[in-house]
């Protein structure tokens, strides 16, 4: 019931409105209040994540954001690089895709590329569904949309992208086809991997596919790692 009442005036904030964000390192970055929880602006998203993310990531490191959004992590990501390092967001939702561009036109963001694909075990095609919240959209046999899909590992061999020294996936469902994407990228520059699973199956995929390449895991939750959807993955 508390908790509410907090919450009750954020709902008179136009969608559209455009506000500070309250605290942490993007404190005094521009935020679009409507385009996610209001949790992104007022400095309490994914909290613990959140700190796992900052402590991951140092100046002038290359970072990958798979399945950006509207670009939270990506923004983030900026400010702990700096100008030496360099942010890759990939976001296949159009409407996602043009807000985390807005996002970093209005903060003047210059250290960062976004990729409107999803990221897959390979260079295709395939359906998506955007799904009723963006933040929900995902790759889909039943969807309604199409988009490109590509490998890590080809975008870095054709020189598309820098080698990475952090990656978080958040893609729902389409983690461990990320993971079998990257990995010549995994096994030749060692990225710390920040990974937000969706599903028992692919979750128990995840797990498996990095302990067989040396990483060692830790849950991000209260929760044990076998059930924990927020993992972080050093080499």
């Amino acid at each position: 019931m508390f908790g509410r009442l907090i919450r009750s005036p954020l709902k008179l904030i136009p969608r559209s409105a455009v506000v500070p964000i309250l605290q942490g390192p993007l404190r005094g970055k521009k935020w679009i209040a409507g385009s996610s929880t209001h949790g992104c602006w007022v400095g309490s998203f994914e909290y613990e994540k959140q700190l796992a993310f900052r402590r991951a990531v140092s100046r002038g490191d290359v970072v990958y954001d798979l399945g950006a959004n509207v670009g939270f992590y990506t923004l983030l990501a900026s400010v702990l690089t700096g100008e030496a390092g360099h942010v890759y967001s990939f976001e296949p939702l159009a409407a996602n895709a043009t807000i985390l561009r807005r996002h970093l036109a209005m903060n003047r963001i210059r250290n960062c590329t976004v990729l409107q694909v999803a990221v897959a075990a390979s260079d295709s095609v395939a359906r998506f569904d955007p799904s009723s919240s963006g933040d929900l959209a995902h790759l889909s046999e039943t969807g309604t949309e199409r988009v490109k899909t590509v490998a890590l590992d080809s975008l870095f061999a054709a020189g598309q992208i820098r080698a990475p020294r952090v990656i978080k996936i958040d893609v729902e469902g389409a983690e461990l086809e990320a993971l079998c994407g990257a990995v010549r990228l995994m096994e030749a520059h060692r990225p710390v991997i920040l990974l937000a699973t969706h599903g028992a199956e692919v979750h128990a995929g995840c797990l498996k596919f990095l302990r067989d390449r040396g990483y060692r895991l830790e849950s991000l939750t209260v929760d044990p790692m076998e059930i924990s959807a927020e993992i972080l993955a050093r080499p």
